[in-house]
């Protein structure tokens, strides 16, 4: 098994979509149906979303099995300029469950960190929430640490922001 991570191409917009929808579909049993309905919408726009500055995609045997967006500010990620998050900021990454466990997110996210380090960016920031427990441990583990002042309310839901010190983190790289 080799992952390849490259760059999406137009040509990826279908697969990448249903990636992340098979990604985050198990939420759907965890949100009202309203706030599954929406955050699916947000998903199925995402790829389209003008202020992307990279679309990041994993790939294995030709086919795509993971992706990740990433925003150089908060302004760009959420129209929330008032975050004050003017570093890199990591946004719907995505791998179905048929792929996971295999290194897949966290190349993703080292590809995030290799393209921050290279724009000269000090944080990568990244936003999750608790129902996403396996996310927030692999963040915590590669070395996230909790940023209060940018956490978001989403609804009833606490998004919770995160930030990884590029500085330190070299290991990543």
């Amino acid at each position: 098994m080799t992952i390849i991570i490259r760059d999406a191409t137009d040509a990826d917009r279908d697969a990448v979509i249903q990636v992340s929808i098979d990604a985050y579909s198990q939420y759907s049993e965890t949100l009202s149906a309203d706030r599954w309905e929406a955050y699916r919408d947000s998903i199925l726009a995402s790829f389209d979303n003008e202020g992307v500055a990279a679309k990041i995609v994993a790939e294995e045997d030709g086919r795509i099995v993971g992706s990740a967006q990433l925003f150089m500010d908060s302004a760009a990620a959420y129209g929330a300029p008032q975050l004050g998050i003017t570093n890199p900021i990591i946004r719907l990454l995505a791998v179905p469950p048929a792929h996971r466990g295999k290194g897949i997110a966290t190349a993703l996210i080292r590809e995030a960190v290799s393209r921050s380090v290279l724009l000269g960016a000090e944080w990568l920031n990244l936003h999750t929430s608790d129902m996403m427990a396996s996310a927030v441990s692999l963040y915590e583990r590669l070395g996230f640490e909790r940023a209060f002042n940018t956490d978001i309310m989403n609804g009833e839901t606490l998004v919770k922001g995160y930030r990884l010190d590029l500085k330190r983190q070299t290991a990543l790289l």
